[in-house]
């Protein structure tokens, strides 16, 4: 611990980057303004896509997808055409919001013994049997014909441009790329075939600068542009994902392809401090962002001082008893009955504040209405928000859960299929258990606040169980402590795991020396902080602002 702490202090001191001559010293970039439009994601290929179906007369949705399918090319260990999304849409000209649930199923001859007739006791993490149908595609398409005002061919154009004539890899992709990607090519030629350089010495993870060329993901997307949801769930390229499943021992068949549809859903929301915050129900972890909050409100956190002992406490210790409810309630809400509106409920965020020891960390925490307890893992995701001069706002989630997903490739196709179904457990009777049919346990949870009826910011933290958690502390950095858009998300985290406390170096040495003596065990965890990206819309002046995460290589770019 002492020398965890020691090395904690070193990085602080050892930080260094240009004083800036206005605003906060330690921003690292100035907020992003514009009038027309703004996107914001985690890569800026996939800005500028955006950027420009906006400024070629498109609206924030076509915008959204052009934007998510280029990440699929750019940034293929967080999502791609074998991932899920959801989607949280506000159309500017009826005030309306809606949510849409663009999670896949589970093969619907798959249940719990198919697992402990293999003697497995959970579900592996890797490899075909963490597999659940890819919902993404399905979404893009659901979500582009209610709301979109492009075609299709359209808003896949610069993806296919960029997988087809290849794109220069950026720093914190290239980086994750080689830790995961070359584990993944060792175990298999094809996904090394998929996603691998040749080189003499026979292939690499392309590095950064370096061109990567994605001529079968191309190819796949010239086919979803001209044959729509069709031409994924169906026929040739549906056929492919069958036959390489069904391979591996996995029985995924044409007819789970066929039945794959996003689900219109109402979002759940609470309100904190006069600010309503929104998000979407289960199979999503939305509601233990909202369960945090309505903890965290019965607190005087500004006068704790921001990221001091006594504030980061509070939190971690509120996000004990959310997970822990998550632990025990997240699942598919067509197939359990779920206590969500308790949940979020003040009434119960006073019974929990309760359990609370405002001087020691909790051990371990069990849900205030039942127990479970689950795995956590590292998630890879990305996440895009967009709103244009009409005022529509789009917040995004694109994910394959781990890096790389299943690591399973489609022969000739350039798809890598997620590993959702790795969240299901095999726990008999949990709401959760898996079962044929049914969406698991998902992390991924687009945002929007509300003032006065109207979104005043639409925003995300991707990063598997970091997101509700991170969410929470970036969304209490501007409503507490009043930083701006771009400030709140390059503030310093914490990420709480069922392994620790894990703090960025922009923490106080003697906060970390504090939260260790009250008995949270901090730990060394680099790179799961998350990834924010944000809008905020002033709806008087006419305004929008945008912020992007530095722990990400995108931007965010307006007109």
């Amino acid at each position: 611990m002492l020398k965890l702490l020691l090395c904690l202090g070193l990085l602080a001191v050892m930080a260094w980057g240009a004083d800036r001559p206005a605003g906060r010293l330690g921003s690292g970039r100035s907020v992003v303004w514009a009038r027309n439009g703004l996107v914001a994601t985690s890569q800026p290929l996939a800005v500028q896509a955006g950027l420009r179906i906006l400024q070629q007369g498109g609206n924030a949705v076509d915008a959204a997808i052009a934007a998510a399918a280029v990440l699929a090319v750019v940034e293929p260990m967080s999502t791609g055409l074998g991932a899920d999304m959801f989607a949280m849409v506000y159309v500017g000209k009826t005030g309306e919001l809606r949510g849409l649930n663009g999670s896949g199923f589970s093969p619907q001859a798959v249940n719990r013994d198919f697992f402990l007739s293999k003697n497995l006791k959970q579900i592996p993490m890797y490899g075909p049997f963490s597999v659940t149908v890819p919902g993404g595609v399905d979404g893009w398409i659901t979500l582009l014909e209610k709301y979109g005002s492009m075609k299709l061919p359209q808003v896949l154009a610069p993806a296919i441009e960029y997988a087809e004539k290849g794109f220069p890899v950026t720093q914190v992709i290239a980086d994750s790329w080689a830790e995961d990607g070359t584990a993944m090519a060792q175990h298999d030629p094809e996904f090394a075939r998929a996603y691998m350089i040749p080189d003499a010495d026979g292939w690499h993870a392309p590095a950064e600068g370096e061109i990567f060329i994605n001529k079968p993901m191309a190819a796949t997307l010239r086919k979803i542009a001209a044959g729509g949801r069709d031409a994924f769930y169906k026929g040739e390229v549906a056929k492919k994902i069958v036959d390489r499943l069904n391979q591996l021992g996995w029985p995924m068949t044409m007819e789970d392809l066929a039945r794959q549809h996003a689900e219109w859903v109402e979002p759940i929301s609470t309100i904190y401090k006069g600010n309503r915050v929104y998000e979407l129900p289960p199979n999503g972890q939305g509601m233990a962002a909202l369960e945090m909050l309505n903890i965290l409100e019965g607190f005087d956190l500004k006068s704790l001082g921001h990221n001091s002992a006594a504030y980061l406490h509070l939190l971690i210790e509120a996000k004990k008893l959310a997970y822990a409810d998550l632990d025990a309630w997240l699942a598919d809400p067509a197939r359990s009955r779920l206590p969500v509106s308790e949940i979020i409920s003040k009434d119960y965020a006073r019974r929990q504040r309760a359990r609370i020891d405002l001087q020691h960390a909790a051990p371990a925490v069990t849900t205030g209405i039942s127990s479970s307890d689950w795995r956590r893992s590292r998630g890879d995701t990305v996440y895009l928000t967009v709103v244009d001069r009409d005022r529509n706002a789009v917040s995004f989630i694109n994910s394959n859960f781990q890096n790389f997903g299943s690591g399973v490739v489609v022969p000739d196709t350039g798809i890598v299929l997620q590993d959702r179904g790795a969240l299901f457990t095999l726990e008999k009777n949990h709401p959760n258990c898996i079962e044929g049919h049914k969406r698991p346990y998902h992390t991924i949870i687009p945002a929007m606040v509300f003032r006065d009826g109207k979104p005043w910011l639409s925003f995300g933290v991707m990063g598997g169980d970091m997101q509700p958690q991170g969410q929470v502390q970036v969304l209490l950095n501007m409503l507490e402590f009043g930083m701006n858009v771009q400030d709140a998300g390059e503030a310093a985290r914490f990420h709480h795991s069922g392994n620790g406390v894990a703090l960025e170096s922009g923490i106080a040495p003697e906060v970390v020396s504090r939260l260790a003596y009250m008995g949270h065990n901090i730990v060394s965890d680099p790179g799961r902080f998350g990834g924010y990206q944000a809008i905020q819309i002033d709806w008087k002046g006419g305004t929008l602002a945008g912020g992007s995460d530095p722990r990400k290589d995108g931007c965010a770019a307006g007109w």
